[in-house]
């Protein structure tokens, strides 16, 4: 049959599609395919051969001549907008000093907070506006951005605001997260539980009503809060209607992602030290386990988290940047790929998962991205590669030949 030229606007031909649409089982591939688009959504896609007819003079037509499509990338953890750099603190590190040296003498998290309620807006949006567009041209069409270095009010919803400036200033869906619970400001350094009253109080309520944020996270640590902190904070978002996620077990357990899940978390992330009632928790709310390889990494950690348990209770895992000025000033998606498969031994099909289809699934976007089927957003990144896997085993030459955000080519 011919189809009516408005039914397609756009045609793939000549690609291989991995799809990802079995929730990371496998890259659910077409080979030999073909992949139409209407109105920046997917309306057709399957092997070439079984092609309907079309009417070839109102459709763009674009050859693949054999490249590889996937959905663009996502990456669900970042703390991209924050006011200048701790490359000092990173030397003084490798020079001896410790954690604790480096926190006594105004550095550490305290130095970023300070920086970044000294930044102004525009200053904000400029420094972060180089780190979205190095992921972006690594691929990436949609990505979280939390806040949490500002830990007062007018600081959160200053970074919350360069976040949407971000989204209406390149290409890319942005997931803004507020993370007042980051950290204690050193206002309020012996009085934790005054802090999360003002989180919860004046915070979240201002926050939800300027709509500046699509979650809510809290660092639930022995160094951050508390399991009744954390839990205080995901009732008041939970009152705002604002779903709710958790940084948790990167340094022991304390059992917040059981607590999380209590709360129909989106994502547990970090997990070194999740716990067998932790990963059982997190199955049967649907949670997703956020991996953060880079953080791994840059602070040398030895501690895994547990995968095979992950993968044994079928927990979908998602892999991340955490993009950060401390512990992952690393703004490469596609090195966080090549990171997953040799530090975390994740398979190739499991660490691009990781960035497409349950990285969605963290954000709560999974309806519209992460996947190619008909139905879902039109974003599409195209590479020149043989085959999926070398996404993951090569890094420093950016195999991206195209990328498409609602069936619109951005680069």
């Amino acid at each position: 049959m011919t189809l009516p030229s408005a039914n397609w606007q756009m045609l793939f031909i000549n690609v291989n599609i991995a799809t990802m649409s079995q929730g990371g089982t496998s890259y659910a591939a077409i080979e030999d395919g073909a992949l139409a688009i209407n109105d920046g959504k997917i309306v057709w896609l399957g092997n070439k051969e079984q092609l309907p007819e079309f009417d070839e003079s109102h459709v763009e037509i674009i050859d693949g001549k054999g490249q590889w499509l996937s959905p663009g990338l996502i990456d669900c953890h970042t703390h991209i907008v924050y006011g200048s750099h701790r490359a000092n603190e990173f030397e003084l590190r490798l020079q001896g000093a410790s954690y604790e040296e480096i926190a006594q003498s105004g550095g550490g998290i305290v130095s970023t907070v300070k920086a970044t309620r000294a930044a102004s807006e525009d200053e904000l949006f400029a420094s972060a506006y180089k780190r979205l567009n190095a992921l972006h041209k690594e691929g990436v069409t949609s990505l979280e951005i939390k806040s949490g270095y500002g830990l007062d009010l007018e600081t959160e919803v200053k970074m919350l605001k360069v976040a949407n400036r971000l989204s209406d200033s390149l290409p890319v869906t942005v997931q803004k997260t507020f993370l007042g619970a980051h950290a204690l400001p050193v206002e309020y350094k012996d009085d934790a539980d005054a802090y999360i009253k003002l989180v919860c109080e004046q915070m979240i309520p201002e926050v939800a009503k300027q709509n500046l944020a699509d979650a809510v996270d809290v660092f639930c640590e022995g160094i951050g809060f508390s399991l009744a902190q954390t839990e205080a904070v995901f009732s008041a978002a939970k009152a705002h209607n604002i779903r709710v996620k958790v940084h948790a077990e990167q340094l022991s357990d304390l059992g917040g992602t059981e607590l999380a899940a209590k709360y129909n978390a989106l994502s547990s992330d970090h997990l070194e030290f999740l716990s067998d009632d932790g990963v059982k928790a997190m199955q049967a709310s649907g949670m997703v386990a956020v991996l953060l390889p880079g953080a791994f990494y840059f602070l040398r950690e030895t501690k895994l988290p547990p995968i095979e348990m992950l993968r044994a209770n079928n927990v979908r895992i998602a892999i991340a940047s955490d993009a950060n000025p401390g512990s992952s000033p690393i703004n490469s998606i596609q090195l966080m790929l090549n990171m997953a498969c040799t530090l975390f031994r994740l398979t190739p099909t499991e660490a691009l998962a990781g960035v497409t289809c349950n990285a969605a699934r963290a954000l709560g976007i999974d309806d519209k991205v992460g996947e190619l089927a008909v139905g879902m957003d039109a974003d599409i990144a195209m590479w020149d590669i043989e085959q999926p896997a070398e996404l993951c085993y090569q890094y420093g030459v950016n195999p991206l030949m195209g990328l498409y955000k609602l069936g619109k080519k951005v680069l």
